[in-house]
């Protein structure tokens, strides 16, 4: 199937390592020319390498307003456009409501909600203009479904999705969608990191926490990165024209609402 991504012009943030990574690889595998950030720029360039020729990769803080719209617009000026923006950044610590303080929930917000917000004032004007777009933003599944010991991410990320179905809202006339994907357990580094912490709080080990998460999936196992980002490449492409203001739940069945 022609997905029509060839010669798209596609932003991922967050697109070193993970599901941005994975993500920035599939559109570039489609044809599109691909520009990532995130904020190590060792690992950034080791990234570009590994997703294909002519990336272009730059270290940007997603939180920054400022090396946000600079990065968009220096894409602009390489490959004159933007077509896709795909919004991405690590999630917030793990913690319960009495272990947060005023400062974690500040910063949560910068992370995952103005950051989101710095892409969206940079690309959705140029995207009205020409009359088509893509903007993707990636959360979690707990904007479906609240996880235990993640109080900041279950709470931010909601109101991306809120923001995701007002844009929505806004720029269908415009030829723009704006969509935001929610990935359950999948297989990342920091996918590890939270499993390592649980095991030690609860005296166990990796792959019996492991484990219990695959168990609650109706597949009976977590992601590969890879079928998270097809996901994505989908409703970026030209065969994702009528799906817009969705918060689609790449998460194996993990969701047991009806409406997951």
């Amino acid at each position: 199937m022609d997905l029509g991504l060839r010669g798209k012009v596609a932003i991922v943030a967050a697109a070193s390592k993970g599901l941005g990574f994975a993500v920035a690889r599939g559109l570039a595998a489609e044809g599109a020319q691909v520009a990532i950030c995130a904020r190590d720029g060792k690992t950034l360039s080791a990234a570009a390498a590994g997703i294909g020729p002519d990336v272009m990769a730059s270290a940007v803080d997603v939180t920054n307003e400022e090396q946000v719209k600079a990065f968009v617009e220096s894409v602009r000026q390489r490959f004159g456009r933007v077509d896709i923006c795909v919004t991405n950044a690590g999630g917030p610590p793990s913690k319960s409501f009495e272990q947060t303080s005023p400062a974690d929930w500040e910063a949560a917000v910068r992370l995952n909600l103005m950051s989101t917000l710095h892409f969206a004032y940079a690309v959705l004007p140029g995207m009205k203009a020409q009359g088509w777009g893509r903007l993707l933003t990636i959360t979690s599944v707990s904007v479906k479904q609240p996880l235990d010991g993640l109080i900041l991410s279950n709470s931010v990320r909601a109101a991306v999705a809120g923001l995701v179905k007002s844009l929505a809202n806004e720029y269908g006339a415009f030829g723009v969608t704006v969509n935001n994907v929610c990935p359950g357990y999948t297989a990342t580094d920091r996918l590890n990191a939270l499993a390592s912490k649980l095991a030690a709080e609860q005296q166990t080990d990796e792959t019996t926490i492991k484990e219990r998460w695959a168990a609650l999936t109706a597949l009976k196992r977590v992601a590969t990165p890879e079928e998270f980002a097809d996901a994505v490449v989908f409703l970026a492409s030209d065969r994702a024209s009528y799906l817009t203001g969705v918060s689609l739940a790449v998460d194996g069945g993990l969701t047991r609402g009806l409406l997951g």
